[in-house]
């Protein structure tokens, strides 16, 4: 289930990275930056976006669909994933109201969708199949 798991995030990361790219989906995509906070693009026309920001979300993508094929890698994809995300969401705390430092970019919108990330992906990756496995009938007796 966890390889699914992170099957799914690297899907849904990939469609956002490339969507990203694309007029009518990204509002103002003329006005795509490279980096930095002056990037007018917005994806959905709520979420701010630049070449950088989706080339992070391809690569998430990229990672997520190459990490299905072993669950324990899986696994840790979705829980450093989560902490990188939970990192991203610091930073946007901080970057929003800062336009040196707001490279991404990142806006509020941007900022509750990363904490979100975190919390979903740490919690799938240190929950799902994380139970421990009860011992057969057959090996107890061995």
């Amino acid at each position: 289930m966890v390889q699914k798991i992170a099957l799914v995030f690297g899907i849904v990361f990939l469609l956002v990275g490339v969507a990203g790219f694309i007029p009518g989906l990204t509002h103002s995509a003329e006005h795509l930056a490279g980096a930095g906070a002056h990037s007018e693009a917005q994806l959905l026309g709520v979420f701010q976006v630049s070449v950088l920001h989706n080339l992070v979300h391809l690569a998430f993508g990229v990672v997520g669909v190459l990490v299905v094929a072993r669950a324990a890698v899986a696994r840790m994809y979705l829980i450093w994933g989560g902490l990188v995300y939970f990192v991203v969401w610091l930073y946007g705390l901080f970057a929003v109201t800062n336009d040196q430092l707001n490279v991404l970019p990142v806006n509020d919108a941007d900022n509750w969708l990363h904490l979100a990330l975190a919390l979903g992906m740490l919690l799938l990756g240190i929950f799902v199949n994380g139970a421990p496995r009860l011992p057969r009938t057959a090996d107890i007796r061995r």
